[in-house]
């Protein structure tokens, strides 16, 4: 039977423009070949020089980041995932990551794919997934659209995770109508490897056989990292090819097989298929050894037919992985693959030269070296026009005493219970195993951040998302301040060290100059408060050009934050209060400011003033001391201030134990409205048992941190001063009906 060769069509400006190429960019790919590229190579040179894989357009404002600390076992960026010491010979791989716009168009696969695709990340560096946790924005859950979305991703979420078998132990989802047209799909694994038994992303060895594993290829997904490098509009739709499908059973075999294969120590080098598949693994990989490399894509695993040289390497099709094996030894990797029912066929070699060279029906249809293709060597870079945005003037300097507050406090705090930024997420994190390997500690719900415990230890790990867009929108260089602080602060309630950070970094178009000024200052104060918490950068993941026709998201620079908990029996911390006549305090800054709150959006619908006060110097006190006194025992909860203000973290703390408490606020100063719904930074709830109260004022005393006894727990009511009073039951029903009510409609 003969076979057709397909002609590829005349490679043209335009043709490079429809790629998501520019010209100069054109005119730079002709420079590294010395020829007009092939059909073929353009492909590749598009989704390599994309914003998803090359960071074109972030990477010179990631660079300012803080990357380094004694924790750190690998540079940022230098491999799939961030690697951070944890003590007792071990340590953490984790990494966060965005599937937005696939899931903006088919959000089941598109949420399912980004839970694969983040875990193979972990386990290509030779580390065993733990635990995962996602960050999710929608629009308004008024309208049907954005319940469909949720559904969906949720779905998503739920059964690929849950049948590839890491527990969910926390996340985070804010509802807003400026993520209408673009819900933020970004979800993080965290995995623990034992030191010198991790993986590289390197091809070296001149002579040694590379390999293709894992499930066969086909054509879904292709230009998936150039799709995910424009902005959503009508036509994206269309685009449902370029959303992959995931198989999370054939992922767990897998990971199975990955981790046994890298116990033979044949394996030289090891990396996942994700974002531009074969291309990116083998062009990453290749110059990172600065060596070439051949590949017969005849050879590839296909499931479908007469799939093209350009098919082939843009693929995105799920679960493969690329292996350099030491020469000699490649059986012994073939045979634990197909020992777990998975391909596992040599397709090239390592070769002397800088070439990245692919073959396909006996031509060569592309040939490339292998630098210019990468971020870090010959894919651009660049610094965009920047231009503060006119609107900060205006909502910056807001009258916010111009607002007509309601006076009936016990109906605003049942509003904000039921608002969905604040609302128990139970509907969704009960489709989600968050127990799954038995090694969770605090799961999702009535925890300040998920916690684990690492088996065979005493020791554990705090993780947490964290960003509230709105702030980032209102004051971005405060906005970025706070994703980070606030991130820390709930991993410290929870008991634990905060480390290191991996980040999400979703924004809009970056050619916008008042976008691209949001994105740099928003970094700016990201920076600003890794260096104060001494929590590095670890790496993470880029994604801009998110909007629609209607307008750009809130910028959300989404947090990762990683923390040691050394002891798990006797640290671990979690809001809820614990024994009748325990004495509630407030230790913190002062409760003043009303901008950017979830009292004015969902009293007031507004998005307006400044972002939350934050004084930095003064948070890595609070945090310091704080933990020293959960480390101490001198606290049995601890609940940090955010969403809606003191009013419903105190709400929270009854409604997850069940019980009320009395309390007065009146001695925080400023007025009513400021303080019990300010979102100032920098506050905590803790409670005592009543004879070691004392010793705890004698603590807080020593250490200079300001501090105010409230009141008492006991009863089954929320008492507040004059202004609340509300039986726990109602609070709960409030506080637990919203999102099923919603999804009900």
């Amino acid at each position: 039977m003969s076979t057709k060769t397909i002609k590829e069509p005349e490679v043209t400006l335009d043709l490079a423009i429809e790629h998501g190429l520019n010209e100069e960019e054109f005119e730079k790919i002709k420079e590294f070949l010395g020829r007009t590229p092939t059909f073929t190579e353009l492909g590749v040179y598009s989704v390599m020089w994309s914003e998803h894989c090359s960071y074109k357009n972030s990477i010179l404002e990631i660079k300012k980041l803080p990357r380094e600390g004694e924790q750190l076992l690998v540079d940022a960026g230098e491999e799939n995932a961030g690697l951070v010491d944890i003590g007792d010979g071990l340590a953490c791989a984790f990494k966060i990551e965005s599937h937005n716009h696939p899931s903006a168009v088919e959000p089941y696969q598109g949420a399912a794919t980004g839970v694969g695709g983040i875990h193979r990340d972990i386990f290509t560096m030779g580390a065993r997934p733990v635990a995962s946790l996602n960050s999710l924005r929608f629009g308004s859950m008024d309208n049907p659209r954005v319940r469909y979305l949720l559904d969906g991703v949720v779905r998503g979420i739920s059964d690929y995770g849950n049948s590839f078998g890491v527990p969910v132990v926390g996340g985070e989802i804010y509802f807003d109508e400026a993520y209408e047209g673009n819900p933020l799909v970004n979800a993080m694994s965290v995995g623990i490897v034992k030191h010198g038994e991790t993986a590289s992303a390197i091809a070296e060895g001149i002579g040694n056989p590379v390999l293709i594993v894992g499930a066969s290829t086909g054509r879904d997904g292709i230009h998936g990292a150039t799709f995910a490098s424009e902005e959503i509009s009508e036509e994206s739709e269309a685009k449902r090819p370029s959303v992959q499908v995931g198989d999370p059973f054939t992922e767990k075999l897998l990971l199975e097989a990955s981790l046994e294969a890298l116990k033979t120590g044949a394996i030289v080098g090891l990396q996942d298929m994700g974002a531009a598949g074969i291309t990116s693994s083998s062009s990453e990989m290749t110059a990172r050894g600065g060596e070439g490399m051949t590949l017969d894509l005849d050879k590839v695993p296909m499931r479908e037919k007469g799939m093209s040289a350009y098919e082939l390497l843009l693929s995105e099709s799920q679960e493969r992985m690329l292996i350099v094996a030491e020469k000699g030894r490649e059986q012994e990797i073939i045979d634990v693959f197909e020992k777990w029912d998975l391909n596992a066929v040599v397709i090239g070699e390592v070769v002397e030269g800088d070439k990245l060279t692919y073959l396909k029906d006996g031509e060569v249809k592309a040939e490339i070296p292998a630098d210019s293709l990468v971020l870090g060597g010959g894919a651009p870079q660049y610094e965009r026009e920047a231009t503060r945005p006119k609107y900060l003037d205006e909502v910056q300097n807001a009258d916010l005493s111009a607002f007509n507050h309601p006076k009936d406090h016990n109906e605003i705090l049942h509003k904000l219970l039921k608002s969905p930024n604040i609302a128990s997420k139970r509907w969704v994190h009960e489709q989600y195993d968050t127990t799954v390997r038995t090694n969770t500690v605090n799961g999702p719900g009535a925890s300040d951040s998920g916690v684990i415990r690492i088996k065979g230890s005493n020791r554990g790990l705090a993780v947490k998302t964290d960003c509230n867009g709105r702030y980032v929108y209102l004051n971005p260089r405060r906005g970025g301040q706070i994703a980070v602080a606030e991130a820390a602060r709930n991993v410290v309630c929870s008991g634990a060290k905060p480390v290191a950070i991996s980040n999400c970094l979703n924004f809009g178009n970056p050619y916008k100059p008042e976008v691209y000024w949001t994105f740099k200052e928003a970094l700016g104060g990201m920076g600003d408060a890794c260096r104060a918490l001494s929590t590095p950068v670890t790496g993470g993941n880029v994604s801009l050009y998110n909007e629609n026709p209607k307008g750009a998201i809130f910028p959300t620079p989404v947090i990762g934050m990683l923390g040691i908990v050394d002891d798990i029996e006797n640290h671990v911390m979690t809001p809820g209060f614990k024994n009748k006549h325990d004495i509630v305090y407030y230790l913190g800054a002062k409760r003043r400011g009303l901008g950017g709150s979830e009292y004015l959006k969902a009293i007031h619908n507004a998005t307006t003033g400044d972002a939350p006060e934050l004084d930095l110097d003064f948070e890595v006190t609070l945090q310091n001391v704080l933990l020293e006194a959960i480390r101490e025992g001198k606290v049995n909860a601890a609940h940090d201030i955010s969403d809606g203000g003191i009013i419903t973290t105190l709400s929270e703390m009854a409604i997850f134990s069940g019980v009320g408490a009395n309390v007065s606020v009146k001695e925080l100063n400023g007025s009513i409205y400021d303080v019990l719904y300010s979102e100032a930074q920098s506050g905590v709830v803790v409670t005592v048992p009543r004879e070691e109260a004392r010793a705890l004022e004698h603590f807080l005393d020593s250490k200079d941190l300001p501090y105010e006894e409230l009141g008492a727990v006991g009863g089954s009511r929320l008492i507040i001063d004059e202004f609340v009073d509300q039986s726990v039951v109602d609070l709960k029903e409030s506080y637990e009906s919203a999102i099923p009510k919603a999804m009900s409609q």
